[in-house]
């Protein structure tokens, strides 16, 4: 059974910085993409960043040059470092994986908060 555990959330100030971390285990198959998505109030969930096994990263517009993503491959573990937070990046955040075959999974999430 494939468990994704991230880290906790948390309340930061606008303009403030956060770290999650994600560990993945049971994936019968290995793990081509490890990523975050996020879903804000009232709001669809988006794709936030993303990283594939050989450490190409991938990005939504709106954090690029803010947020980094990194992935320990032998832990199976990805970070989103994230920088200069904005109050409407208020979400949960979920942690993805895509193994292969295509089979992808997500964590329970984790709430950011940011305060204006």
């Amino acid at each position: 059974q494939v468990q994704l555990v991230e880290s906790e959330g948390g309340l930061v100030q606008a303009g403030g910085s956060l770290r999650l971390s994600c560990a993945a285990s049971g994936s019968r198959f290995p793990i081509n993409v490890m990523g975050w998505d996020r879903q804000a109030p009232g709001k669809e969930r988006e794709l936030v960043a993303s990283i594939i096994r050989g450490g190409s990263a991938n990005y939504a517009d709106s954090v690029k040059g803010r947020f980094t993503i990194a992935r320990d491959g032998a832990k199976n573990t990805v970070y989103l470092q994230m920088n200069s937070l904005t109050p409407e990046e208020t979400a949960v955040y979920y942690c993805q994986i895509t193994a292969d075959y295509g089979m992808k999974y997500w964590g329970r999430g984790t709430l950011v908060t940011v305060s204006s």
